[in-house]
Order: structure tokens, then sequence, then C-alpha cells
């Protein structure tokens, strides 16, 4: 298995934990997909996305609906999507997805966030390129022949394809997302969940003592409303 089964394995029940937060995340999205492409999901391929994640998390249909319905409000402001870069101790790069209506705010949030965990934010560009940006789709695997859809599927950019107790996970770079998608609804393969992930090139393994010192800033920073997903450099211990 490669990288990103790793990557997987160890984030597995580790991040996105709180409903609640899963929410509100897939709210945003929501609003965002809808900003971009309309309120209709047939021709938002985007916003068929974001559903799709949203009933992989059990998230209620009226609550969807709820979002996509507020996303046509015009008063409605715009979530930017803004990348924020830096080191928490012990020389740990980490790497922030945010969505904000309100920059100023989150700006100033992530940076106190560092300075109380004795990190530092860094400039644009400063960890980026530690990680490598993917694109990953939950399936449905009942009935399908894996290596003959992996077959398929390289030339559509995809470099992973394995199985978990959840279903069957496709990983390619973050340019391919657009393909693989259209390649899986044009095959009538069930999507289940798809999204993107940073997945670190190396990682540095810590003492329990360094990791917590870590997890103090990482944890200040997966709390923040504004904040969509967090990677690091930091080695995770497999969850089984």
């Amino acid at each position: 298995m490669g990288r990103a089964f790793e990557f997987r394995k160890a984030r597995k029940m580790k991040r996105w934990s709180a409903m609640s937060k899963a929410f509100t995340r897939i709210g945003k999205d929501i609003v965002m997909a809808v900003k971009e492409g309309g309120p209709d999901p047939d021709s938002n391929s985007r916003l068929r996305a974001v559903i799709q994640n949203a009933k992989a998390v059990n998230m209620p249909k009226e609550n969807v609906e709820r979002a996509i319905k507020r996303a046509t409000d015009k008063s409605l402001g715009d979530f930017k999507e803004v990348l924020f870069e830096g080191y928490a101790q012990h020389g740990i790069a980490v790497l922030i997805e945010t969505a904000t209506d309100n920059n100023t705010r989150t700006v100033a949030n992530v940076r106190s966030y560092f300075n109380k965990c004795d990190g530092n934010l860094g400039t644009s560009g400063s960890v980026v390129f530690m990680f490598d940006h993917t694109c990953n789709f939950r399936i449905n695997g009942e009935g399908l022949d894996l290596e003959e859809l992996e077959l398929e599927l390289i030339d559509h950019g995809v470099e992973e394809i394995f199985e978990d107790d959840d279903g069957v996970l496709i990983y390619a770079p973050f340019e391919s997302f657009g393909a693989i998608q259209s390649y899986l609804e044009g095959n009538t393969i069930e999507i289940l969940s798809s999204g993107f992930e940073r997945i670190p090139q190396v990682t540095k393994k810590l003492s329990p003592e360094e990791a917590a010192d870590v997890e103090k800033l990482l944890e200040k920073l997966e709390e923040d409303d504004d904040v969509q997903n967090v990677y690091h450099t930091m080695e995770e211990t497999s969850a089984e």
C-alpha cells in the first residue's frame, strides 16, 4: 500500500469526529458550491459532491435543503477559502484550510493560536510545498473488479485504489477530480463521498510529550468555526 493508504489509516477516527463540526463544514461547502455553480445539483458537479458528503455523515436532508436555500440569498456574504501556513513546536509544519466571511477575524484567531502554543504563523508558500494536494473518492465497490477499475482509472490520473471497512477509496492528484467524477458518474458507480486532502511528503516522529505540545495547537485550530481542515507533518499513530 502507498502513502495515501497509510495517511488515511492514521487519520481515521482522529479528525472530523465531532458531528457538529462536520455539519458546519459541509454547510459552508454547500454555500460555496451554490455561489459558484447555482442551486441545481444536476448541473453543478461541485454541489453534487457536497450533497454526497452530507449523506455520508448523516446530515439531515432538511439541513442540506436549508443550506442550499440560504446560499441563494443574495444578501448572504461569500465565504473565501484562505490557506494558512506555519510551524508548531518541534519543527512540525502545519497547513490550515479555512473558509471565512471575515478574513481579519480569521487571521487574528489563527495567529493567536500559534502564539499561545509557541508556534509561528508563516508566510504564504512557507510549508505548502511539503504536502501533496490530492483528491479522493469513496465508492461502493460491490460487484466491481478493482483491478480492472484501476486500469481504467490510471488514464484519469488515479494513483491508488484500496479497500477499507467503509468501501473502496480512490486517490489521485487534486487536478484529476473532475475527470474521475465524470468517469464514475458516467459508469453508474455509486460515489459515497469525495473530497480533497493534503498528504505530507515526509513526517517526523515525536516523543509523547512533544506530540502533546503539538496537539494543543491542532486542537485549538480544529475547534475554530472558520477552519475546514488542518494538516501537519507529525507522524500519527495508526488507528486500528
